[in-house]
């Protein structure tokens, strides 16, 4: 199995990203899962070339490599290509996760759009990814985004047409059920104890890793400003937000992929 979810690859969200337990990951060989430090701000450019490589790996192991996950953009990368937006500098990148902390994504959504008006236009103000990285390429690099993307970058790694491609498509009732039942299992496997521990290390709340569903209503509890079982029917409810926006990207994005 190689990872494809954006969460997943963050080591210290074992619980609260749903990943694969021990015992799963010892029953056939996982890849990409926990490999990343959360104070990092792991980019789609940097899966794909991790991917691409566990993909040559597994290959060459005689074996037939498996993509799961649910991040909608790894998947675009890895069968459309990916745009040939130069390396951003690493003082670049923590400088403005550094301001988005202190001044607020709208803050830097504001200056994005005296210097790439088109991206800003397509983001929301809030969208801390998104806005962080336009917002990274046109201060680098002194083009929009957009202009990159135009430009022909890497190749697709996996044609489409020599793959087998699946969408899971559970009934909507059901997989809503299964959400609250799979939190309240997270809850009973220490969720509550690994979000102290994240938050012990004192990361960034702009990072990636902090913005994992869960994260911020057991905050607010261990705070002292909600109770844990208002906690956890937030994190429920934003679980199925989420599972409803990716069921409309993948009916809209991957309308050619098989059905299950």
């Amino acid at each position: 199995m190689i990872n494809a979810d954006s969460m997943q690859v963050y080591e210290g969200l074992r619980i609260l990203s749903a990943r694969p337990t021990q015992e799963e990951e010892a029953r056939a060989p996982h890849r990409l899962y926990g490999h990343v430090p959360p104070s990092e701000r792991y980019t789609v450019a940097r899966w794909l070339a991790d991917a691409t490589r566990a993909i040559a790996e597994v290959r060459e192991e005689g074996r037939v490599p498996i993509v799961v996950g649910g991040t909608g953009l790894y998947f675009k990368a890895l069968t459309e290509g990916i745009a040939a937006v130069p390396p951003i500098p690493d003082d670049v990148r923590t400088r403005l996760a550094a301001e988005a902390e202190t001044k607020g994504i709208p803050a830097l959504h504001a200056r994005l759009a005296t210097l790439d008006a088109e991206a800003a236009e397509r983001l929301s103000p809030n969208d801390t990814t998104r806005v962080l990285r336009a917002l990274e390429v046109v201060e680098a690099t002194g083009r929009p985004l957009a202009d990159w993307q135009r430009e022909e970058g890497a190749p697709p790694v996996i044609d489409l047409a020599e793959a087998r491609t699946i969408v899971l498509e559970p009934d909507r009732a059901e997989l809503y059920a299964r959400i609250n039942r799979r939190f309240d299992m997270m809850v009973a496997a220490g969720a509550l104890e690994e979000t102290r521990a994240l938050l012990a290390r004192g990361l960034a709340s702009a990072l990636p890793a902090m913005k994992a569903i869960g994260i911020r209503e057991f905050a607010a509890h261990l705070a002292g400003t909600l109770s844990l079982e208002d906690a956890i029917a937030r994190a429920k409810m934003e679980s199925r937000r989420y599972a409803k926006r990716q069921g409309t990207w993948f009916r809209n994005q991957m309308g050619g992929w098989g059905r299950g």
